[in-house]
């Protein structure tokens, strides 16, 4: 469920009408629903209830905005984050740094020295030479670093292969017919508390088979690793849950999903840390754009947006799909080629869509934007920085200012030689 819903023939965010952001604030411009980020929040939470101890870490790389954030903060969550820029905006975002999660299998030396300066609660390790170049680090600062090893369980999710992280050929974690052997040495190196294991093994999964099949793996390995002597007091299940990017899809619910994690883990005596990051924001947010021109096509028309590839990456990346609405529905339906104004055959959002019959001027919105929309955004063509809004009921506020390309050539310099 969203709050994104016609009211008198024109789409509204809560209580506030879509024309009136767009007239106010521009397009192409992000809106986000705190109402509906709230809501998923306390689902997912209240899908957890039967979990005695744990951790719901909000993936940040779904939508580091810092007002989402906030929102997520007040609703008791803490923060996965895969660099030293998304911990320090959810620190900025009153996120409890015990409560921050850094995962990522590219930590620099110098971000690993950041996240201990900031008395993080837990790295998950992504390898030996990670863990053992932390533990490094942590001595020379005379500390001790929380950690978790996360495990390549070689489990196909059944996602898109860019958003497959939990196979074999995979670069994350270590592999799980190796993890015993890793574990015990990193176990045993000053600089770093090693207290459990990690588990991540896709993005947008569809069917909880998969995430059966990891976590039946992941109760194996914590049975071996206790019966070698080692403690494991913590186990970070990751995320992934998927969201309904159609309209009428059917997909696992946090329910069967809290249901299945329940089960699964009843008899490992261990704090659960939960990372979730699409299911919470992405259908709290949509792109809002306004059609340039309707070109004739040989087959469909062509319906030029505003917004492009640079605003919304998944469609050219990964051939996703997103439902594209009018904002003022006249009642008739076209087919149409959804297309962007950037010069690249893979601005298109989609081809022969049946969708809202629209002309040049409307406004229209792809829906379920609000996670791994405005963070993938990119200046290309020089178009500069889409704008982001958060409403709450009746009102708006730009939570991220539109950075036009005369903002970004302001940072770049003509060296002297070349005047």
């Amino acid at each position: 469920m969203d709050h994104f819903t016609i009211t008198n023939g024109v789409m509204h965010a809560e209580d506030v009408p879509l024309p009136r952001i767009a007239d106010e604030v521009g397009t192409p411009v992000y809106v986000y629903s705190r109402a509906t980020l709230e809501r998923h929040a306390r689902v997912f939470r209240e899908a957890l209830d039967d979990v005695p101890e744990k951790l719901i870490a909000f993936a940040v790389k779904a939508n580091p905005n810092l007002a989402v954030l906030k929102v997520l903060q007040r609703q008791g969550y803490g923060a996965d984050v895969v660099s030293v820029g998304e911990m320090r905006r959810a620190l900025a975002a009153g996120i409890a740094p015990e409560n921050v999660v850094f995962s990522g299998v590219g930590k620099t030396r110098t971000e690993l020295a950041a996240g201990l300066e900031a008395g993080i609660g837990q790295f998950n390790i992504e390898s030996e030479e990670e863990g053992l170049e932390l533990a490094e680090v942590a001595r020379e600062m005379g500390m001790e670093a929380r950690c978790t090893l996360r495990i390549n369980p070689d489990v196909d999710a059944g996602t898109h292969d860019k958003i497959s992280t939990g196979k074999a050929d995979n670069k994350f974690g270590v592999p799980i017919t190796e993890a015993g052997q890793i574990f015990g040495k990193l176990a045993n190196e000053k600089g770093v508390k090693l207290r459990g294991v990690a588990v991540h093994i896709g993005s947008q999964l569809a069917d909880l088979a998969p995430l059966e099949n990891a976590f039946a793996k992941i109760d194996e390995l914590i049975r071996s690793l206790r019966g070698a002597g080692h403690t494991i007091t913590h186990v970070d299940l990751g995320g992934g849950l998927g969201v309904p990017y159609k309209q009428g899809e059917e997909l696992p619910s946090p329910a069967e999903y809290g249901a299945m994690v329940a089960r699964m883990t009843k008899d490992w005596s261990v704090k659960l840390i939960f990372e979730p990051g699409r299911v919470i924001a992405g259908n709290a947010g949509v792109l809002l754009t306004r059609v340039v021109r309707v070109k004739r096509g040989i087959k469909d028309p062509f319906v030029i947006v505003d917004a492009a590839m640079n605003d919304l990456a998944r469609p050219a990346l990964y051939g996703a799909y997103h439902d594209f609405t009018a904002v003022q529905p006249k009642g008739t339906d076209m087919t149409a080629n959804i297309v962007g104004p950037i010069c690249e055959t893979g601005d298109t959002f989609a081809m022969g869509r049946l969708c809202d019959k629209l002309e040049t001027g409307d406004l229209a919105v792809f829906r379920t934007a609000g996670a791994y929309g405005a963070t993938m955004a990119s200046s290309y063509n020089s178009r500069g920085f889409v704008a982001e809004v958060l409403v709450d009921g009746d009102k708006f506020a730009v939570v991220a200012d539109r950075i036009d390309a005369s903002a970004i050539m302001d940072a770049e310099r003509v060296p002297e030689w070349l005047d």
